[in-house]
């Protein structure tokens, strides 16, 4: 049987990303976007839902996604779905899902950013993967 985990995403963010190095000085950052659906119930009344989503990039994606991303940018997110569980302080084990980014696009144009982001070549950064992330280096 075939499997996918695909995630797009467009949205807000609404906060400014969080950047922070694992213990081999891998850059990851985190994000927060809100994501917004419309529609009309049958009575014609326009309903708003917005959903909040925690987006977690690695490497270059992450330092470019500090650098050049603020609160309030749209962003639009390609990546997957993770499942994070730990035991919190109660010793009650908990889990949460959310999105490993493998690409983002800045959507606003460069004068609502403080710059524009590097320019570099289709495919140049490459997502890590499983094996090439040690769960003991993540700072969080």
């Amino acid at each position: 049987m075939a499997n996918l985990n695909k995630v797009m995403l467009l949205g807000r963010l609404t906060r400014d990303p969080e950047l922070r190095h694992t213990a081999s000085q891998m850059a990851v950052a985190t994000l927060a976007l809100a994501v917004n659906r419309t529609w009309k119930c049958g009575d014609g009344q326009r309903q708003e839902e917005t959903t909040f989503v925690d987006v977690t990039a690695w490497a270059g994606t992450a330092e470019a996604a500090a650098k050049y991303l603020r609160k309030g940018n749209q962003v639009f997110v390609d990546g997957r779905l993770t499942l994070n569980r730990w035991t919190d302080n109660d010793g009650k084990q908990r889990s949460r899902l959310q999105v490993t980014a493998e690409n983002l696009q800045f959507l606003d144009p460069p004068s609502n950013r403080p710059a524009a982001p590097p320019q570099g070549e289709p495919g140049e950064y490459e997502p890590p993967t499983a094996g090439d992330i040690n769960p003991e280096d993540i700072p969080f």
